[in-house]
């Protein structure tokens, strides 16, 4: 990793190419998601509930069923409606720094000079010829934004879930025929009966916080299975 400060006059030429394939670290079968994209991600994919280990739990899109299988990811690109914030940063970053006024650290997007997205000659520009930001490091910026803010709700987020009892295991367990089925370990999810009986100064708190719609956008998502598992389906279909 050769991460470095993004600014319009080293990095004037720069390219990144926004595809999306394997070779650019998208063959993956789960990536983390940030409370900040549940709204747009419920609508695509299950979301699990992980635990790390430390203890800490954090959220996943699950994207296929086996190693490095992307469900969603064809030669064409990722066939999806919403691409995971993650996944879309692409060799960008945010880190705290301070300018050169050695002000207060603040939030600054830096750029991964090594990363297979990186070009100087395919690919979106950066930065437009006077120097401005280009309108794909615009999108850049806010999907980074995005993250950042994600980052720090996840953690709240998780406790007040776990305080009022919300989050529990879940079997996840997938046959697709006689010869093939699979299983899904240690995730966790919302439960639903538990999440309808909350009441008094808990609803409250989740209502007022936007965390009960994060509760609910959870819970709505892991009808995304079936689909996952029609996606399979054809994936297998297609190789046979």
């Amino acid at each position: 990793m050769n991460r470095v400060l993004l600014n319009n006059v080293d990095h004037a030429d720069l390219r990144v190419i926004a595809a999306h394939g394997v070779a650019f670290g998208d063959g993956v079968n789960q990536t983390l998601l940030l409370p900040t994209e549940f709204e747009a991600a419920q609508r695509e994919y299950p979301i699990l509930i992980r635990k790390d280990p430390s203890g800490g739990y954090h959220a996943v899109a699950l994207l296929g069923l086996d190693r490095d299988e992307n469900l969603f990811l064809d030669e064409t690109g990722w066939r999806a409606r919403y691409v995971p914030a993650v996944q879309r940063r692409g060799p960008f970053s945010i880190a705290l720094q301070r300018d050169e006024r050695g002000g207060e650290p603040r939030p600054m997007i830096h750029v991964d000079l090594d990363h297979p997205r990186v070009s100087q000659t395919e690919g979106e520009r950066l930065f437009l010829p006077a120097g401005g930001n280009a309108p794909y490091l615009q999108a850049v910026s806010q999907t980074l934004g995005q993250i950042h803010e994600g980052i720090d709700i996840a953690n709240p987020m998780f406790a007040a879930f776990e305080q009022y009892g919300l989050i529990e295991p879940i079997d996840i367990e997938i046959k697709l025929d006689e010869h093939a089925s699979y299983d899904v370990p240690d995730v966790f999810t919302i439960a639903p009966d538990r999440l309808n009986a909350l009441s008094g100064e808990a609803l409250e708190r989740l209502h007022q916080s936007g965390l009960l719609r994060a509760a609910q956008w959870i819970v709505s998502s892991m009808g995304n299975i079936e689909d996952l598992i029609a996606r399979k389906n054809r994936r297998r279909a297609s190789l046979a």
